[in-house]
């Protein structure tokens, strides 16, 4: 094996920049990348101890392997993925927010480690016209504001999703609001749309997407020219925006009107979410007349803008899984009347299905995501499938922490697929494992692509 050396001033500059990311010291730095959800709370002298910790292991792996010198570049993305899944334990020595916070500060500024191979070309697949380089995205809540939206792709997704975003910016419910199942794999949130507001969340993906331009512009670089072409308007990978209401706001349709005036332009996709349940009154808006008013609204003012050669962009519905057939069954044929370009499903259940029924958590308020989520959210993605006739893209979401699931909901009729409290716990190294077993479980049912397998299970 190739010997891995240190670069001094490369050492050195990484500790200044921990320094001023943090504002402490480089032996009290920390970094972490366990996921939750949540704003920017401050830290609590009782986790001082766990920050120390998980800020010194992190910080020895990623940092060191970002830069070692004289190894081959697969071995060293290899060996940097795996590095954080030795770390990840160590997050669960932080409050979930704190822990999130932490996660995003980390990201918005480049200390996490970064795919740099290629996917493997079965995973490829091209939806609303545009190409996605694999379908495994991260659902919105990770990163709420679009702070760290670059380094979230260079992770090796095929598509982020940020938001929700409120057109005003607010705190969201009282604290605590999340809280960890790790036996079952789950999370309970609620967390209540904290937002930063469309105004903050335009500001960053605006410099970014300027950033982006002056690259294009300036670069003759053939393969920056292959990744551009290959990716959206954040660069390689794909990006959504998820918009919600405010709490207070009567007007739930200007509300979401707002936010695609403001920050469609900066979208691949975006994404109306009427299906958090933490926000009163929002499940409502899933109703066949108030979801067709809703969409009308929204489609009016998406079209009614200004676009260069792409077009619009498409117009996704994220919905609940706690839904009766009847629901599901307006739910399509509104999909399908007004030529909606997709649906999510699904968000949190307010239910409490087996393992977490006899928790002693499960009384707590809010939504619950993870691995107990997976059969119901399948299950209405199916039934959705079959009633849309397969003529809308549909994105998998509930439940996925490994590749089997992922491509199991591809079965089932999901077109691409989200994760999040999975990435929570098993952090960066579950994204290139998720797509090696689905290309694994793609290739041995003879299926040649991704697109080939959507509804396999329904047909």
């Amino acid at each position: 094996m190739a010997a891995r050396v240190w670069r001094g001033s490369a050492k050195d500059a990484l500790l200044n920049k921990l320094k001023y990311i943090y504002g402490v010291g480089p032996r009290r730095f920390s970094a972490t990348f366990e996921a939750a959800a949540g704003g920017a709370p401050r830290i609590p002298h009782s986790s001082k101890k766990g920050r120390f910790l998980t800020g010194t292991m992190i910080g020895l792996a990623i940092a060191g392997g970002a830069y070692v010198s004289t190894v081959d570049e697969a071995t060293y993305c290899g060996w940097l993925f795996k590095a954080t899944r030795i770390v990840n334990p160590f997050f669960a020595l932080l409050d979930a927010e704190v822990a999130h916070r932490l996660a995003v500060s980390a990201a918005a500024h480049g200390f996490v480690p970064r795919e740099k191979r290629p996917d493997p070309t079965i995973l490829g697949l091209e939806v609303w016209g545009r190409k996605f380089t694999n379908p495994i995205g991260l659902a919105a809540g990770f990163d709420k504001n679009a702070e760290a939206v670059e380094s979230l792709l260079g992770l090796g997704f095929g598509f982020v999703e940020v938001g929700s975003v409120t057109p005003m910016p607010q705190e969201g419910n009282p604290k605590p609001r999340i809280f960890r199942l790790p036996k079952e794999g789950a999370i309970i949130n609620r967390c209540g749309f904290n937002s930063e507001g469309i105004v903050v969340v335009a500001k960053r993906l605006g410099a970014q997407h300027g950033k982006r331009k002056m690259e294009e512009t300036s670069s003759t670089s053939p393969s920056l020219t292959e990744e551009v072409k290959h990716g959206g308007k954040a660069g390689p990978g794909i990006l959504g925006v998820n918009i919600g209401k405010n709490k207070t706001s009567e007007d739930a349709a200007s509300d979401y009107v707002q936010g695609v005036h403001t920050l469609s332009q900066y979208a691949d996709y975006l994404v109306i979410n009427i299906s958090s349940p933490n926000t009163p009154g929002l499940r409502k808006l899933q109703g066949r007349k108030q979801l067709k008013d809703l969409v009308k609204k929204v489609q009016a003012a998406r079209d009614e803008m200004q676009w260069a050669e792409e077009g619009p962009p498409p117009l996704v519905v994220k919905i609940a899984p706690d839904l009766s057939k009847e629901d599901i069954e307006d739910i399509a044929a509104v999909a399908v009347a007004l030529h909606l370009d997709g649906l999510i499903i699904s968000n949190t259940t307010v239910s409490r299905p087996d393992p977490v029924s006899n928790h002693p958590l499960a009384g707590e308020s809010g939504g619950l995501s993870g691995k107990p989520l997976f059969d119901m959210s399948t299950n209405i993605l199916k039934e959705m499938y079959i009633l849309t006739r397969g003529k809308i893209p549909l994105i998998g979401c509930g439940g996925v922490s490994s590749g089997e699931d992922a491509y199991k909901k591809i079965r089932a009729g999901a077109t691409l697929v989200q994760l999040y409290t999975a990435f929570a716990y098993g952090g960066p190294a579950l994204i290139p494992q998720i797509k090696a077993e689905l290309a694994e479980c793609l290739a041995k049912d003879g299926f040649k692509s991704v697109q080939e397998a959507v509804g396999a299970d329904c047909r």
